[in-house]
């Protein structure tokens, strides 16, 4: 019981009618991923051809076990009283286990079919997250004064996009998704599909926004092969390859970021630059004061220039720049007092019935004017 590949001119119409039935499918196309094709009484003859086109796989199913099965394209013979050819090509190993442990219970006696299953990769098929998950964003990181440790901005984010699949393993595929239903289409299997893409979508939004990946939120649709090695790596996909099916491209055309996330990013731009200002602007307030401190002929005139700068940036500095002066005065008056000074003896001064000026402070004995300032005593 089994296919034998017929001669390349068996096809040709002088040949076509050696036949007793002619078994094809036409073009499964991107939408019917299974369809079962049989002879009018259900029964197929010795010497009937089967025809299996590309991107088709043909399994001959008898009374509810499989007879024999090949993936590789043409037409071929079927003779009963000979053994499963397995002309499988890249599913010979699934097909041999299959001819000795698939069964169906319950199969109608007597019952032969081909189950044609689309082996072409199932394009264009979109995927959308319902509500905005969650991401870890190192593109805006905030730092933790405590610990002096960076942590990443949360946002929430949509995304939209679109992936293939392609059916891996036939057994599977017909023993947990189609059965042996006379037409299984992508319809009745996308919705279910498209909510465990998301789901390993968002593990994977999980694994690329930790601290080892760090992708930014808006570099997303530009890192598929991220995504999709992750994916396959992480097994993120497992409910899917369960059915013998397999992802084979994925694809994030846009990602949006909620308005609660936009207003987010826009506090944290606005706060950085708000900083970095401020940042700058108490750097030059120091270095002028400094520089007025230094200013040894003109220490006034220096203070009266942050005293400008005060003014220009609203005052922000104002505290820093009088205490500075306030200081510098000081000093200068206590460098001007001296009680010692007696002109140039280094003998302290007597200061019997003397006068203090009351503006220097510096001992007269005689005189009603200060010998120092000319201040009235």
């Amino acid at each position: 019981m089994g296919l034998i590949r017929a001669a390349a001119a068996a096809a040709s119409s002088t040949l076509h009618d050696q036949w007793k039935e002619y078994i094809k499918c036409e073009d499964l196309g991107n939408d019917i991923l299974m369809k079962r094709v049989s002879t009018p009484n259900g029964v197929i003859s010795k010497d009937s051809a089967i025809q299996v086109a590309p991107g088709q796989i043909a399994i001959i199913f008898e009374n509810g076990k499989i007879l024999d099965a090949t993936a590789e394209e043409g037409i071929y013979t079927f003779d009963q009283s000979s053994s499963p050819s397995f002309f499988a090509g890249q599913f010979g190993a699934v097909f041999k286990e299959m001819w000795t442990r698939f069964t169906y219970n319950g199969g109608t006696n007597k019952e032969q079919a081909v189950f044609y299953i689309n082996a072409k990769e199932i394009m264009d098929n979109k995927f959308g997250t319902p509500a905005p998950v969650p991401f870890q964003d190192w593109s805006h990181p905030i730092p933790n004064q405590m610990t002096g440790s960076m942590s990443p901005l949360r946002v929430e984010v949509k995304c939209f996009g679109k992936y293939t699949f392609k059916i891996n393993d036939p057994a599977v595929f017909m023993s947990r998704v189609a059965g042996v239903a006379d037409e299984y289409k992508k319809e009745d299997l996308c919705e279910q599909m498209r909510s465990e893409v998301v789901g390993a979508f968002q593990n994977v939004l999980n694994e690329l926004g930790n601290s080892e990946h760090k992708v930014p939120v808006l570099e997303l649709p530009s890192s598929t092969d991220e995504i999709k090695k992750t994916m396959d790596e992480k097994v993120f996909d497992q409910p899917i390859r369960n059915r013998g099916i397999n992802i084979v491209g994925f694809v994030v055309e846009s990602v949006t970021l909620d308005d609660e996330s936009n207003k987010k990013i826009d506090n944290y731009e606005l706060s950085s630059n708000s900083f970095m200002q401020q940042g700058t602007l108490t750097g030059a307030y120091a270095q002028a004061v400094q520089d007025a401190a230094k200013n040894e002929g003109g220490a006034a005139n220096g203070f009266m220039g942050v005293g400008m700068m005060n003014m220009a940036s609203g005052g922000v500095m104002g505290g820093v720049v009088n205490n500075a002066q306030a200081n510098q005065t000081n000093q200068g008056a206590t460098q001007n007092y001296d009680p010692y000074a007696n002109n140039g003896n280094n003998a302290a001064p007597t200061t019997e019935g003397a006068k203090f000026c009351p503006n220097c402070g510096t001992a007269s004995t005689g005189g009603k004017f200060c010998t120092n300032c000319g201040t009235k005593l």
